[in-house]
């Protein structure tokens, strides 16, 4: 039965990833259709965005309430509706109205199974599992190419994604009596419902809560300005054609994915700590070599950048009972998921404005900058987590 729900939850990072590359892919087609300037686009993605910081700060009082079998199929059922929605929008209002459940549905799910996971399996299945998400982004685009070259238009494309939701929200829901509490999984013995759900501020207050909540907010800073930007950077700073550019963007994507792939066969024996500090390690030989006056330096920089990325999101989520506590994961958890997405709204527009108002031939340092704050706050959760765990060995010894 554990091996059961794991392959569910399996299917349902593919299902997280699903819609995540689709807007990208699809406006294009969207953006003349519905005779609107191509900006808009930032506009739904804030629209989404937002939603899913929302959905992640409330995800600890909903997943207590609901279980998180019950919160990821009615999360997916949201998101599968959001996405028809989509398919069935005639004007730029539309999808801005859709746009709302489509991001109150990703956040819940989204912490709701990562707390899970890391509780109840070991650091492998987290990298594989966010290599599972990284497939669904690949499905996704392709899934509106096949709709747009056979002439059926975006609309189709966003109604097979919604298919698919819909065929995953039925698996989950049979998958329901699975959803059983497995103690002891991940070296907890806290009881994580025993407790209420606590506020934000209850959670602000934990310690090193800040410090991780900071981790992940830089962490989406560098992989998404880096996965905006790299073509441009590619383009401009290296004379790089516009094709040669994209084909190392992709690279870089597929370096996050397969990178997590390789990573789950290595983690049970660096352990969590050592994985993030070889991806930050990584990351800065990538930057460094984007430094280097060479378009093959700046092409190798971009891929060690992406190979960097992957340990470390999936390694500091499945850390965060073993810092925190499992009575304490998910409300920490779902902080740490609304950092992130701030992170990924903020941080690449950010730089763009300093792209074009100055030059883009700073995004080397732009990323070593917010990657040393990374490292620091990271290194603070851990001492802190060090600290709590003392404290709590000591209480143990004196009772």
């Amino acid at each position: 039965m554990v091996h059961l729900l794991l392959g569910v939850i399996y299917l349902a990072f593919i299902s997280l990833g699903l819609p995540d590359s689709l807007l990208g892919s699809a406006w294009p087609s969207i953006y003349g259709e519905l005779g609107v300037p191509v900006s808009f686009a930032g506009v739904i993605s804030m629209i989404i965005s937002a939603g899913t910081i929302v959905s992640s700060l409330g995800s600890d009082r909903l997943t207590r309430a609901l279980g998180p079998g019950r919160v990821t199929a009615c999360s997916v059922a949201l998101t599968a509706a959001a996405l028809f929605g989509f398919s069935t929008s005639t004007s730029f209002w539309m999808l801005c109205l859709w746009a709302v459940p489509y991001g109150l549905g990703a956040g819940s799910v989204d912490a709701a199974l990562n707390n899970y996971v890391a509780i109840h399996y070991a650091s492998r299945h987290m990298s594989w599992l966010h290599c599972m998400w990284g497939v669904g982004t690949l499905v996704g685009p392709n899934l509106i190419s096949y709709a747009l070259s056979g002439g059926q238009g975006w609309q189709m494309g966003y109604r097979y994604i919604s298919l698919l939701q819909v065929v995953l929200t039925a698996v989950l829901i049979f998958s329901l009596p699975l959803w059983k509490r497995q103690p002891g999984a991940a070296g907890q013995q806290e009881d994580d419902q025993a407790r209420e759900a606590l506020s934000l501020g209850q959670t602000l207050r934990i310690p090193g809560a800040k410090n991780a909540m900071v981790a992940f907010f830089c962490y989406c800073a560098v992989e998404q300005t880096a996965g905006l930007w790299a073509g441009s950077y590619l383009v401009l700073h290296s004379g790089l054609s516009a094709e040669r550019a994209a084909q190392l963007v992709s690279l870089f994507y597929i370096g996050i994915t397969v990178g997590r792939a390789a990573c789950g066969f290595i983690t049970t024996a660096l352990g969590d700590v050592r994985m993030v500090r070889l991806g930050q390690g990584i990351i800065l030989a990538g930057v460094a070599a984007m430094l280097l006056p060479s378009s093959w330096a700046a092409q190798a920089g971009l891929v060690l950048i992406g190979l960097g990325c992957a340990p470390i999101y999936p390694s500091m989520i499945h850390a965060t009972p073993a810092r925190f506590g499992a009575s304490h994961s998910q409300a920490v958890i779902g902080l740490q998921m609304a950092s992130a997405y701030v992170g990924t709204c903020l941080m690449p527009p950010l730089f763009g404005l300093i792209a074009q108002n100055i030059t883009i031939s700073l995004m080397p340092l732009y990323l070593l900058a917010i990657l040393v704050l990374m490292t620091v706050m990271n290194e603070g959760a851990n001492r802190a987590a060090s600290r709590q765990s003392v404290l709590r060995a000591a209480r143990q010894r004196a009772s």
